[in-house]
C-alpha cells in the first residue's frame, strides 16, 4: 500500500522539479536537436536517426549536446515560474465548492504557459541558434552565441519568436493540464495502490496529455524555431505567426506544420519516465532535510 506523504514546501518542489528536468535533458537532449533541425529544414524531411547519425559523424558526441547549457540554466527559473503561475491561476479559477473542472484547469495551464514563455524565450532563442546546422561554425559555445545576440540585436533579440512561443506554450500546457486532471479523475489513485501503480498512473496521464499537447502545439513550435533562427537583416520570411503558418502551408504542404513531431513524441515516453523517477528520488531525499 502506498503511504501518504505531506506535500513538499514550494521551494523543495522547485528543487526536485528542476533536478528532474535536468536529468531528463541530460538523457533526451539529442532528440531536441533532431526536432529543431527538422523544423528548420524547408526541403524534404530527414529522419531522426539519420539526423543524429550525421551529427555524430561530423561533430562527435559533443555535437549531440550542442547548446545544452541554455535549457539547463533555464530549467529552474522556467519551472518555478510555471509552477507558481499555475498555482495562482488555479486559485483564481477554482469554483466556490473548491473544484476545478477540466476546462478551468486547462485555462490555468494555458495562462501559466503564457507566463513561462516570457521567462524562457531568451534561452530558447539561444538554444535554437546553437542547434541550427548553419551555425555550427558561427558560434563555438552557448556564451559566444549569447554575447553575439546581445551585441547585434540587444535585449529585443532574445525575445524573437515570442508570439508563436506564447501560443505554443498555451496550447501545450492548456491541453496537458486539462488532460491529466481528467484522466486522473477517471482513474484515481486507490488506497490499496502500490507505489509502482501510483507512479504508473501519473506517467500514463502525463504521456497522454503530453501527446495531445504536442498535436496542438507543434505548428506554433515550427514557426517559433524558424523565427528564432532568422538572421538579422535578412529577408523576413517569418514575421507573425498566422502569416507564417499560411506561408509554410502554401510552400511546403500541411505535413511541414508537423516537422519534428517524431523526435518530440519519442522524447515524451522515456523523458516522462525519467522525470517521474528523478522527481520521486529527489523529493524523498529532500524530505530528510
Amino acid at each position: 500500500m502506498a503511504a501518504s506523504q505531506e506535500p513538499l514546501p514550494f521551494w523543495k518542489t522547485i528543487v526536485a522539479g528542476g533536478a528532474a528536468g535536468i536529468a531528463e535533458i541530460s538523457v533526451m537532449y539529442p532528440t531536441d536537436i533532431a526536432k529543431t533541425r527538422a523544423q528548420l529544414n524547408t526541403a524534404g524531411g530527414v529522419g531522426m536517426w539519420s539526423t543524429l547519425a550525421a551529427i555524430a559523424r561530423t561533430d562527435g558526441l559533443a555535437g549531440l549536446y550542442r547548446g545544452v547549457m541554455s535549457p539547463i540554466v533555464a530549467e529552474a527559473p522556467k519551472r518555478a515560474t510555471k509552477f507558481a503561475a499555475n498555482d495562482q491561476y488555479k486559485r483564481l479559477l477554482v469554483l466556490e465548492d473548491g473544484s476545478l473542472p477540466f476546462h478551468r484547469a486547462g485555462l490555468a495551464g494555458a495562462l501559466a504557459g503564457t507566463t513561462e514563455a516570457f521567462v524562457n524565450c531568451p534561452f530558447e532563442t539561444v538554444k535554437v541558434q546553437m542547434q541550427a546546422k548553419e551555425n555550427r561554425n558561427r558560434f563555438k559555445t552557448t556564451w559566444d552565441c549569447t554575447r553575439n545576440l546581445m551585441t547585434t540585436e540587444g535585449v529585443a533579440g532574445f525575445f524573437r519568436g515570442i508570439e508563436p512561443m506564447v501560443l505554443r506554450n498555451a496550447a501545450w500546457n492548456g491541453t496537458y493540464f486539462a488532460c491529466i486532471g481528467t484522466i486522473r479523475n477517471w482513474f484515481p489513485t486507490q488506497a490499496g495502490d502500490s507505489k509502482a501503480q501510483t507512479l504508473g498512473k501519473k506517467f500514463a496521464s502525463g504521456v497522454v496529455g503530453g501527446m495531445l499537447g504536442v498535436l496542438f502545439a507543434t505548428p506554433f513550435d515550427v514557426v517559433k524555431s524558424r523565427m528564432q533562427n532568422q538572421l538579422q537583416g535578412s529577408t523576413t520570411t517569418y514575421g507573425y505567426t498566422i502569416p507564417s503558418l499560411v506561408h509554410i502551408l502554401r510552400t511546403e504542404g500541411f505535413g511541414a506544420l508537423y516537422k519534428g513531431i517524431g523526435p518530440r513524441i519519442v522524447r515524451l515516453g522515456p523523458g516522462g519516465g525519467i522525470m517521474i523517477v528523478a522527481f520521486d528520488a529527489v523529493s524523498n531525499l529532500l524530505r530528510e532535510f
